[in-house]
């Protein structure tokens, strides 16, 4: 784009040739008309653009929790970016054009908090998802009044369902109530927040459950 005062042709407005004259601001602007064949996409840019869109779909579903579990400490990247980059690279899994997650290798959350040992996710009826883990409480960067992050997920509905401010990591056990995946597979993850919500813990993958 180009800035010009009134040359030797004057003003002028619209296409002529592969030149675009227009007013903004008061600045007569010329700009260059891109061609037609720059905007027509190559096969790898399809398949770079459909991954893309494959993992937003799913980040977006988390995103209230990744601006908490994700939080770059810099400030200079959002938690639903890191946590884009992230199973971006690690969880994607599948080839174009049919694309899948690999959900064990899924993050919801990352940090240096330890997280705790061995968690389970289980159907306990009535809509609950019922998550057990083995309380670590007082090794290093494992603190009993630790608050349990639980996330749900259904890829048949690409929905998520999550809570941060569960049980202490003492208590070993919390339910999430997720009726509105009643007869469907889930997906799930345990992580764990400090009480001043400053450190989160790496989460870890709870199983797949059937809610009943």
């Amino acid at each position: 784009m180009g800035k010009y005062q009134r040359g030797v042709l004057g003003s002028f407005q619209g296409r002529v040739g592969t030149v675009v004259g227009t007013t903004w601001k008061g600045m007569e602007i010329m700009k260059i008309k891109r061609r037609t064949g720059m905007s027509n996409p190559t096969q790898k840019q399809l398949e770079q653009q459909a991954r893309f869109s494959f993992m937003i779909k799913f980040v977006r579903t988390l995103s209230g929790l990744f601006d908490l579990s994700f939080n770059d400490a810099d400030g200079k990247i959002t938690g639903i970016n890191n946590a884009f980059r992230y199973n971006y690279k690690s969880a994607l899994a599948g080839t174009y054009p049919s694309f899948s997650l690999n959900y064990s290798k899924v993050l919801v959350s990352k940090g240096v908090l330890l997280n705790a040992g061995s968690p389970t996710a289980t159907a306990a009826g009535g809509g609950i998802v019922k998550f057990d883990w083995a309380d670590n409480s007082g090794l290093a960067m494992a603190n009993a009044d630790d608050k349990c992050i639980l996330v749900v997920h259904c890829p048949a509905l690409n929905q998520s369902v999550y809570k941060t401010g569960g049980t202490v990591r003492s208590t070993g056990t919390d339910s999430l109530n997720v009726n509105i995946f009643t007869g469907r597979t889930v997906e799930t993850w345990l992580g764990f927040i400090t009480t001043e919500g400053k450190e989160v813990a790496t989460s870890l993958y709870a199983g797949q459950v059937v809610v009943s």
